[in-house]
């Protein structure tokens, strides 16, 4: 009775060709801290990242309806900033008339939009 032997792995009379590699560079090693400077060191407080955030303000687009009088006033306010050294944009120019506003008195309040007339909603016709 014979047993039978697993088949031994046949090798290769060629050794495998290796990969040039280059020499890795040779970079300064790190010096801890401590061990740089003589004089002691504090540890600086660790700040939570979750408070240092800034929360983004959501921002929204709208459109609406605005006499050509009052938009080309846009432009001359636009113009007059930029004679004062300071770009900017539309949105900008309403947001500031906001904040004008809401620092009114309700009496001052009342009366600018006394001076605002009514329009029409919806988009102009065409002309």
């Amino acid at each position: 009775m014979t047993t039978a032997t697993p088949a031994k792995k046949k090798t290769s009379p060629v050794a495998p060709v290796k990969k040039s590699v280059k020499a890795p560079t040779k970079t300064p090693a790190k010096v801890p801290a401590s061990v740089k400077t003589s004089a002691p060191t504090q540890a600086a407080p660790k700040v939570d990242k979750k408070k240092e955030k800034v929360e983004k303000v959501k921002v929204v687009r709208d459109s609406f309806t605005i006499p050509k009088t009052e938009y080309t006033q846009i432009a001359a306010m636009k113009k007059r900033a930029m004679e004062l050294g300071l770009e900017v944009k539309k949105s900008e120019l309403i947001r500031a008339g906001l904040l004008l506003l809401g620092s009114t008195t309700d009496a001052a309040f009342r009366k600018a939009l006394g001076n605002v007339p009514t329009l029409k909603t919806g988009r102009p016709g065409k002309d």
